[in-house]
């Protein structure tokens, strides 16, 4: 799971990250937010409408969703679940809400939050994007500070203030993840048996 205030950095991290490891894969959720532009439905988002959300809600194919502003998010059961199944790591950008639901169903979920380095920095980033009203600006700013007070509810938290050193130690946690003693000694059962009949 990775969490962060708009502007912080978050999904120019991830998508770095996915150029740099074949094994890692992004969990595109679906949203009832129009598209901005550049984005594509399937690529950034599954962009659907509020009935449509409403129904996959009660027919249950969300691990989590949340309404942020005025819209709807949600991370698909089957496709996280697909992608597991082959042996991927999926990072799945989320809100703290949405990290909330998905602990309660994995307590082992790996949760990073990511920081900016400061609110001037931030509020600059969010302005330099040129996509977002002045008022949504503000509206984001205001919400920033909400969001930022659950940092303490993942397990690593990294400030964002420079990128390449930022990507870097995401990298290290998820080559750390990788060497977990329960997921070395699920997928080398045998080698491990073998050792320990000597």
């Amino acid at each position: 799971m990775l969490s962060a205030p708009s502007g912080a950095g978050k999904s120019s991290l991830y998508k770095a990250l996915l150029k740099q490891d074949e094994n890692v894969r992004i969990s595109v959720s679906h949203t009832t937010r129009s598209a901005r532009k550049g984005e594509e439905h399937g690529r950034e988002y599954y962009f659907i409408d509020v009935p449509t959300f409403q129904q996959m809600i009660t027919d249950g194919d969300f691990f989590e969703y949340a309404q942020v502003f005025d819209n709807y998010y949600g991370t698909s059961r089957s496709a996280i679940m697909a992608m597991l199944n082959q042996g991927l790591d999926v990072i799945l950008e989320i809100d703290w809400q949405g990290a909330r639901q998905i602990r309660k169903l994995y307590p082992d979920a790996l949760g990073i939050f990511v920081l900016p380095p400061s609110t001037e920095e931030l509020e600059r980033r969010l302005c330099d994007r040129g996509t977002d009203t002045d008022d949504v600006i503000q509206k984001r700013m205001a919400k920033a500070v909400n969001e930022m007070s659950h940092y303490d509810e993942y397990d690593f938290l990294l400030i964002n203030d420079d990128f390449d050193d930022t990507l870097a130690k995401m990298q290290s946690i998820i080559q750390a993840m990788r060497t977990k003693r329960a997921l070395i000694a699920e997928k080398h059962a045998d080698l491990i048996d073998d050792l320990l009949s000597l």
